[in-house]
């Protein structure tokens, strides 16, 4: 993890999942935060658990986390942004509780898809790795030593 878009997108994942779990106490608590409501608590609670392996995944730089945390929250909250955009399309209005569900469940597709295109462009770098402790001398023609006709050819023997 050395690239600062990888930071700012894990921390974001952090950030979100504090809220959620916020949302999801509350809701437990028989409250509302800011009229957001969990839209399934059980698979809610889950989708929080499985974030922990998810987010190691990520920091890891593996694949299969990008691909599981997008997977759990397209599961999730796409149900959540169809049947809002369905309200939309009949032409009736939004309430402001199911706006700003419908504003966090767009949230919580796009950061995930982030993850997942951030992972994927990344994936050349991981695979050839540029260290400039070391690259300056190894990948540098100049520095290798040429042999002229003047070299050394002479096998000496040890007696």
């Amino acid at each position: 993890m050395k690239k600062f878009s990888t930071y700012l997108l894990v921390m974001f994942m952090v950030l979100f999942w504090i809220l959620r779990i916020i949302i999801t106490v509350m809701a437990q608590l028989g409250k509302d935060f800011m009229g957001i409501i969990p839209i399934n608590e059980t698979f809610e609670i889950i989708l929080l658990f499985a974030f922990l392996l998810c987010a190691v995944l990520v920091v890891k730089r593996k694949l299969l986390g990008a691909l599981l945390y997008l997977t759990l929250h397209a599961i999730y909250f796409g149900g959540d942004i169809t049947e809002k955009i369905g309200i939309l399309s009949r032409g009736e209005t939004l309430t402001m509780g199911q706006a700003t569900d419908l504003m966090f469940s767009i949230v919580g597709i796009i950061l995930p898809l982030a993850v997942l295109i951030d992972l994927l462009l990344d994936r050349g770098r991981k695979e050839h790795p540029v260290d400039k402790k070391t690259d300056w001398f190894y990948k540098n023609e100049q520095f290798d030593r040429k042999l002229d006709d003047r070299a050394d050819k002479n096998n000496y023997r040890t007696l």
